[in-house]
């Protein structure tokens, strides 16, 4: 019988089978990615400036093909994203350093967390250990030096990589002025008050992020759209229209199936 990468009850597939916390996950991760020391990695081939709502949705893919499959899969998309990032390595003749690809992971088991909680509930002790060991094992894969071994190693690493690796530059000036155009002024404001409810302070701090109070009425609505079956149609108004078919398409616990 094949092994799953990551538990078939595991309340990681919950968090990853639901396009709003999907979307919830990448707004948080958005906004550090901007900040982050090592963003002109992210620049260098231009595919992130030309098109960040694209680039989020092949993020979203990799990750989603991740959590849903069986360990052989698994591990050959984890390879694949390694190698991407070898040839990106060569092309540039230097190496993007282990803190920046911790850092990816330190953001992706962060939002999980905080937008799950935003959105449905308080995880357990051991909830958040299934987080972290998802990506964890990732880390591994991808052969990362430095890595915690737990959740709590994780917390006190993730608070020291906050303090040191996150600037507010050019590119993190630039890459909003993209977010801006491609999503349009109502989005984009929507955007940075769904960031101002997710993201840590000092992320909330850097980019001058303001009251959370303003979304609060919004948040509400939206966990009351569910119940009364309205939440396609308000999530629908957060992405343009050629992205909605992508973003009904994440929500499914099991899309490999």
């Amino acid at each position: 019988m094949m092994k799953h990468f990551v538990k078939e009850d595991s309340v990681v597939r919950e968090i990853w089978g639901k396009a709003d916390t999907i979307l919830f996950i990448f707004a948080g991760a958005a906004a550090e990615f901007a900040l982050n020391k090592a963003v002109d990695w992210l620049y260098f081939t231009g595919k992130l400036p030309a098109d960040p709502l694209g680039r989020l949705f092949s993020t979203i893919t990799y990750a989603r093909q991740i959590v849903f499959s069986t360990n052989d899969a698994a591990y050959a998309a984890i390879d694949q994203i390694t190698a991407i990032h070898k040839h990106v390595e060569t092309s540039r003749n230097a190496q993007i350093p282990d803190w920046a690809y911790r850092d990816v992971l330190f953001m992706l088991i962060d939002y999980s967390i905080r937008a799950y909680e935003l959105l449905e509930r308080k995880l357990t002790s051991a909830e958040k250990e299934e987080v972290f060991n998802t990506f964890y094992k990732v880390g591994a894969r991808m052969q990362l030096e430095g890595l915690p071994t737990n959740y709590h190693a994780w917390e006190i690493m993730r608070e020291e990589h906050l303090k040191q690796d996150l600037q507010l530059s050019d590119f993190t000036n630039d890459l909003f002025k993209k977010y801006c155009e491609h999503l349009g002024v109502m989005r984009y404001y929507l955007l940075k008050q769904v960031q101002a409810l997710l993201v840590p302070k000092v992320v909330k701090k850097l980019l001058s992020l303001g009251n959370t109070s303003l979304l609060l009425p919004v948040l509400y609505m939206y966990k009351l759209s569910r119940i009364i079956k309205l939440q396609s149609w308000l999530r629908d108004t957060l992405l343009p229209v050629k992205y909605r078919v992508q973003i009904k398409l994440l929500n499914n616990q099991n899309p490999l199936t």
